[in-house]
């Protein structure tokens, strides 16, 4: 799908419907003047549900929805009728969206396996007919329940890809090159820096026919936290990560810099990322001479020891140490800590709607005056005759 059509973040207008009011009816018949009430219950309105569909990975359809209203409950009628129950509007997103409060920024709820359904919002109940008002004093009672009101409220709903192993690093690190070596994923590679708009996510074969998914997400630059480059805004998909794999070119004057500024551009996001597993990739070195490739071996066990986590030596072209880092990734996926992954959703920031309240001095209208409005009365016989009064 081209990368436009990757929308992770939309905000919706949803309203369930209102239930249907209860009847109030008297029974009359030939041969029972007096059959006492029979009015019947009205109908239910219909609920807001969210399902999880895992055959969808974007939110692309709900980009030009943005009112989700269900339908009202029927209203009872006599002989005890109960009204139609409204219906449910169900609302498909991909696996792993997650839903907040449209005014607040709340999080609300979170759906992660397919079929998984959550109730949003539910419908009105239907008011009770007057039928089940009755009593030995009070046998013929002529009122009846309304229905109770609809629930409305705007939520947000964001897409966080369910992936095993996130990429993280800068612009032109490589993880482009390395996702379209390992899988089978095509995503835009070139010698400029944000290529990658959009997250992308490939199937790395591994031995034995297993499997596990890699995520490709946007560079990150120093100060994204504050807006710079493409932001914060797609580190949301690596929360879901059970490894992050940092990847920094091997032409980089300060490799263990590098990663100390993207490892404090996440804790700015969300420092629960902090305590996932980690693997350090230096890239492209394919690049590298041999007085180079010596230096950065030499260094590669001090980085390990000081940084305490693994640091592999790889290239996407020429296929270095690939198999190595494979090995290194399946390795962190088994271990116990990584196979259930709990997140803690932070609140979003939700920008208020400002409005002006200052009401503008507006001009006062030049009225127009018409030459025969000074005239006492319409001398309408001038303009018989040219076709207006025909």
């Amino acid at each position: 799908m081209a990368n436009g059509n990757f929308i992770d973040y939309v905000k919706l207008y949803c309203r369930s419907g209102k239930g249907g009011a209860g009847c109030m009816h008297l029974h009359r018949a030939k041969y029972l003047p007096k059959g006492g009430p029979d009015g019947g219950d009205g109908g239910r309105g219909g609920h807001i549900i969210l399902k999880a569909n895992s055959n969808l990975w974007t939110l692309l359809h709900l980009k030009y929805q943005k009112h989700i209203i269900a339908t009202d409950g029927g209203k009872g009628g006599d002989s005890r009728s109960f009204g139609k129950q409204g219906e449910d509007r169900i609302i498909e997103v991909p696996c792993g969206t997650v839903v907040y409060d449209g005014d607040t920024g709340e999080y609300l709820c979170e759906v992660k396996n397919n079929g998984d359904t959550i109730t949003l919002l539910k419908g009105g109940r239907g008011g009770l007919g007057n039928w089940h008002f009755r009593s030995a004093t009070n046998q013929a009672p002529r009122y009846a329940q309304p229905g109770e009101p609809a629930q409305e409220r705007n939520i947000i709903l964001q897409l966080k890809v369910l992936a095993d192993v996130g990429l993280v690093g800068f612009p032109n690190a490589g993880k482009s090159t390395l996702l379209s070596v390992v899988s089978a994923a095509k995503p835009e590679i070139a010698d400029y820096p944000f290529t990658t708009l959009t997250p992308q996510l490939g199937i790395v074969s591994y031995r034995d026919d297993r499997s596990f998914c890699m995520a490709d997400i946007p560079g990150i630059i120093e100060g994204a936290a504050e807006g710079k480059g493409l932001g914060l805004r797609f580190l949301r998909h690596i929360e879901r990560n059970a490894v992050l794999l940092f990847m920094v070119p091997s032409t980089t004057e300060d490799i263990e810099k590098e990663y100390n500024i993207l490892l404090a551009e996440l804790e700015k996001y969300n420092p629960v990322l902090l305590e996932k597993s980690r693997l350090l990739a230096i890239s492209k070195a394919d690049l590298l001479n041999e007085d180079e490739r010596k230096d950065i071996e030499k260094h590669k066990a001090e980085l390990e020891n000081k940084l305490h986590i693994p640091v592999l030596l790889i290239s996407g072209v020429s296929g270095e140490g690939i198999s190595e880092l494979k090995d290194a990734l399946w390795q962190e996926l088994q271990k116990e800590q990584n196979q259930v992954i709990e997140i803690s959703h932070l609140p979003i920031e939700v920008t208020p709607v400002e409005r002006n309240e200052e009401i503008e001095d507006e001009e006062e209208p030049t009225e127009t005056i018409y030459l025969n409005e000074v005239e006492e009365e319409w001398d309408l016989n001038k303009y018989k005759g040219i076709g207006w009064d025909e």
